[in-house]
């Protein structure tokens, strides 16, 4: 009645397809009238073929070589050059229009640069002067191997703040320092070869298991926490909590109440203040953009004059004190892998290294989709992981694409990486010639600087919007957020990237299997469910299963099944008993002997019952392994394979009319 074979092709699930159906000609109870399709074989692929496809597809799905296909030797050589250094694809085409463009970007976001390096670097317990390295030698790196036009490299708050708690478990800044220095550069030696191996390995899809839910909420619960730890500067507090908690943090607040300092208090409130109305101001009216870029440099020179001109440091408030000028020294020589502390250093460069990759590589692609061009994944991740190997060696900690530097970057008009060059060779002139100037600036300024910068990352409308859509991903979100600021930062990101990944396991296991119906006058059949217009078409139990079929969900789809056809056969209806059970495999893009076994298994079990089950429209490696199936077995034969569950019915409704009395 039916052939193996037919329309096999791109198959995007059953109901693109079948409402494009044709109404089967004749009736249904006229067998042979219709038109009838074949289910089509795939071609036949080698082994060897078939796992060329599958490692394309999965570490090259972008297929980044299209480009040298029938080029000459050449032009293939020097593909590959500007493959592995972006720079020469912008750099021989460079012009002063776009070098003024890049000048005016480069200078406003070196305002801001400055004093955040100096802020992020005591957030991260290190020397302020490390935050200003860090500013100097990875933008160079990343204007060379980076592919975004957009991004403006630099110390950022969260990877600050892993690092410094992470670190501060094994070694006191405070009491250790050039051995808690040497872990840092050690750790953003670790960071930088795992990032870059990411992408060397193609491996950046690991990333992706920080879905947007996980990020909202992390993000959030890490700006609640920095937020927290600034209190120590706001509140002038000498004697604080080393601990992340809210919980210690807010105890250690209240417990050291007399070392409250109301001079520190008034600054700090003053100087946040006026942060974050330059932040209003600039989010309320974007072109005034350069208010919010400058307002902290602008804090922290009025800051510094007020307290030099007052003598402030002899009133309570604390300063950051001598500076040494320079640039940066290498720092290979200080990389520690001592037994004793190579895990964790391991262990912090892991979590820094994904949390910094992953906000980088988010922020490219955000601006790199506003000016609509391309920005490959893989090729930041080396850019950004090479960066901070080099910068290891050279005093730096872990640095990334910071949101707030790039959104200023981009706000001001940048056109290329040259902006970071332009932000380097700003911070080179302070390291060199400004550092004596910073001596009297208060720390109170550098807290209240962070406080407005992290204070972007909560993002609430994003919240309210995983709410609305999803709930369950709305309860990963609040477990990052609470994680995060009642345990720690790892922990809580560990807990939500759990979460995260039981869900992916869940949809698995249990995939979407539903009973469809037919809507009256068309060949169009749907979730009876969702269409509350289709009918369910008497004589047949119409199932689709919306998920690949492997080990992981056999067991479900069988009890699930059995307990279907249970319930069909028992109705005791004799107008409406059941005959044949048809299963929609359009949906089911993949199968492995589990589920092979499942469906032999499916079909003995209906035959025993007097039915017959009929498969409809297998994909290619379903078919593909049917037909293996039937080669040691004759399984299912030719009358059991069609190709839209329309031609089905009305092939097999003489045989339903027949055999009902």
């Amino acid at each position: 009645m039916v052939g193996m074979s037919g329309a096999y092709g791109g198959h995007n699930g059953s109901e693109s397809r079948q409402s494009k159906e044709a109404v089967v000609v004749g009736a249904p109870e006229m067998m042979g009238m219709g038109v009838v399709h074949k289910v089509a074989s795939p071609p036949a692929q080698s082994t060897a073929s078939k796992m060329k496809g599958k490692v394309k597809e999965t570490f090259f799905p972008d297929d980044p070589f299209r480009s040298f296909k029938g080029q000459p030797q050449r032009a293939k050589l020097l593909l590959a050059v500007k493959y592995l250094f972006p720079v020469l694809e912008w750099a021989p085409g460079y012009t002063l229009s776009l070098f003024k463009s890049d000048l005016v970007a480069g200078l406003t976001i070196a305002s801001l640069a400055i004093p955040q390096g100096i802020s992020y670097a005591k957030l991260a317990n290190l020397p302020p002067i490390i935050g200003l390295y860090s500013s100097f030698v990875p933008p160079l790196v990343y204007a060379v191997l980076g592919s975004s036009r957009d991004l403006a490299v630099g110390p950022v708050s969260i990877a600050s703040l892993i690092m410094g708690s992470m670190l501060r478990q094994a070694v006191s800044p405070s009491a250790e320092p050039a051995l808690f220095l040497q872990l840092a550069f050690t750790s953003t030696l670790f960071a930088g070869l795992v990032q870059a191996s990411l992408g060397i390995l193609r491996l950046g899809f690991i990333i992706d298991f920080l879905s947007k839910a996980t990020l909202v909420g992390f993000m959030a619960g890490a700006a609640v926490i920095v937020s927290l730890q600034q209190l120590k500067a706001l509140l002038g507090i000498v004697h604080f909590t080393t601990q992340m908690g809210i919980v210690p943090v807010m105890a250690s607040v209240f417990q050291h109440t007399d070392e409250w300092s109301w001079q520190t208090i008034l600054m700090g409130a003053c100087f946040l203040v006026l942060l974050l109305t330059a932040r209003h101001v600039s989010i309320r009216w974007p072109k005034f953009f350069w208010i919010s870029a400058c307002a902290p440099l602008a804090c922290v020179i009025v800051s510094t004059l007020l307290v030099f001109l007052f003598k402030a440091q002899n009133h309570g408030i604390s300063i950051i004190g001598q500076l040494k000028c320079g640039l940066n020294r290498p720092s290979w020589d200080k990389l520690l892998f001592d037994p004793t502390y190579l895990g964790l250093t391991m262990k912090t460069g892991l979590v820094t290294g994904i949390i910094s990759l992953t906000e980088g590589v988010a922020v490219g692609r955000t601006f790199a989709s506003l000016k609509d061009y391309q920005v490959d994944g893989n090729k930041e991740m080396m850019a950004i992981g090479l960066m901070n190997v080099v910068g290891s060696c050279t005093s730096c900690y872990v640095t990334t694409g910071a949101f707030s530097r790039s959104a200023v970057n981009h706000n001001a008009g940048c056109k290329t990486a040259m902006s970071n060059v332009i932000m380097a060779l700003t911070v080179m002139v302070t390291l060199l010639f400004l550092m004596p100037l910073f001596v009297y600036t208060p720390n109170v300024v550098l807290g209240a600087i962070i406080i407005a910068a992290v204070i972007g990352l909560i993002d609430l409308p994003a919240a309210y919007n995983i709410w609305k859509m999803d709930k369950m991903d709305f309860l990963v979100c609040l477990c990052a957020f609470a994680g995060v600021i009642f345990i720690s930062v790892q922990q809580g990101l560990a807990i939500a990237v759990g979460i995260s990944i039981f869900r992916v396991l869940m949809q698995i296991t249990r995939p979407r299997m539903m009973i469809q119906g037919n809507i009256k006058g068309t060949d169009i059949y749907r979730n009876l469910h969702q269409y509350k217009e289709a009918q369910r078409v008497p004589g047949f139990l119409i199932l689709t299963v919306e998920a690949p079929i492997n080990f992981a969900n056999t067991n479900y789809l069988n009890e699930r099944t059995k307990r279907w056809i249970e319930d069909e056969s028992s109705s005791g209806n004799k107008q409406t008993e059941l005959h044949f059970v048809i299963l929609d495999l359009s949906a089911v893009p993949a199968i492995d002997t589990s589920g092979i076994a499942f469906l032999i298994d499916l079909k003995k079990a209906t035959e025993k019952r007097g039915l017959e089950l009929v498969l409809v429209n297998p994909t290619g490696e379903v078919m593909e392994k049917i037909q293996r199936a039937n080669d040691a077995h004759d399984h299912f034969r030719p009358d059991c394979l069609y190709l839209t569950t329309g031609e089905a019915i009305a092939s097999l409704s003489g045989f339903a009319k027949m055999a009902t009395p």
